[in-house]
């Protein structure tokens, strides 16, 4: 619950997570002008980096990898405007979103309706611990840990390390697990993964053809990781923290796991443009229909709302040795912790 404090808009009551919805329902219409200039703002540069960056493949080496730099943040903020297609949430016309969403998925190496069925499930899963495994960051609690071998426990530390997470990870999630549907069966996801790939394949063939190996290994590589271990970062920190929400599937409840196990994650206005305010994740989780660009509105009209979860950046950082669920404290403790229960 969260308590309002303006009694002139609310009266000093109390609101539930599932009332919010009700609040939330009048930000959820996109303007078609306003999604399309985002989208503008975000591929033109997307692709005029690009080209710069194989320009400056005959100046300078270094340099080219500095665009790239530059352009992995367009690569990010490209995929999150994907991911607002997926919950229709950027344009009103379903199939325009979802085909402005499948063009991205090339560009983000993203099959769009296999990422789309993930997603969906997480959001309906989330914080739900009968109902792990699918489209989140895998989390055992401290009884599931204790049970475990020392070899499964070792495995278990090993995935969880930083270096696996944000550093081998990201690579191996976008340029090799999304090239088959895992965990989905139905024509729709096969075609949806290989007809990306093909996209994919045809789009590095003829960069290949015209500029040799170099704009692969200084622009598109690059690029790709570095945006992609962002989005992996960004994913984490949104529900990977010391009082995120976990409960068993007879105790859970959706809207309570959606404001509770998100946080709001308070980045500097560059950053947040990037991101395209997906750090507003709280809100997000509560009602995935609002166009990302009026997340903000929300904060502003609804303050107490801004208060939640708040997370900076330095504080986000401590949240990378946090990973096992204590179903007692209800809280994420990291290993030495658990070793000093």
């Amino acid at each position: 619950m969260l308590e309002h404090t303006d009694s002139s808009q609310h009266n000093t009551e109390t609101w539930t997570a599932k009332e919010w919805v009700k609040v939330l329902s009048k930000y959820r219409q996109p303007s078609a002008l306003r999604s399309s200039y985002e989208l503008a703002i975000t591929f033109g540069p997307f692709l005029l980096l690009w080209s710069l960056g194989w320009w400056s493949l005959s100046v300078s080496y270094w340099l080219t990898l500095a665009i790239s730099v530059c352009n992995a943040g367009f690569l990010l903020r490209l995929f999150c405007i994907q991911h607002d297609c997926g919950h229709g949430a950027f344009f009103d016309n379903r199939t325009l979103s979802d085909w402005v969403g499948r063009v991205i998925g090339v560009l983000t190496l993203t099959p769009y309706d296999v990422w789309r069925r993930s997603h969906s499930i997480h959001h309906a899963s989330s914080g739900n611990l009968g109902r792990r495994g699918m489209g989140d960051v895998h989390t055992l609690t401290v009884a599931e840990y204790s049970a475990l071998t020392p070899l499964n426990r070792f495995i278990y530390r090993l995935y969880r390390h930083p270096v696996v997470l944000f550093g081998l990870g990201p690579g191996y999630l976008f340029l090799l697990q999304n090239r088959l549907p895992l965990g989905h069966t139905g024509a729709r996801y096969w075609i949806s993964a290989m007809s990306t790939n093909a996209a994919i394949f045809a789009g590095l063939s003829i960069i290949i053809y015209f500029g040799g190996l170099m704009p692969i290994l200084l622009i598109f590589l690059p690029t790709t990781l570095l945006a992609a271990t962002a989005g992996v970062w960004l994913f984490y920190v949104q529900h990977q923290f010391e009082t995120t929400h976990w409960e068993t599937e007879e105790n859970w409840q959706l809207h309570d796991a959606a404001l509770k196990g998100s946080s709001h994650y308070v980045l500097p206005s560059l950053l947040q443009w990037i991101s395209a305010n997906i750090g507003i994740h709280h809100v997000h989780h509560l009602y995935s229909r609002i166009p990302f660009y009026r997340l903000p509105e929300v904060l502003r009209d609804h303050a107490v709302l801004a208060d939640g979860n708040r997370m900076t950046i330095r504080e986000s950082l401590g949240n990378a040795r946090l990973h096992l669920w204590d179903e007692n404290s209800k809280r994420l403790l990291s290993f030495a912790q658990f070793r000093a229960l």
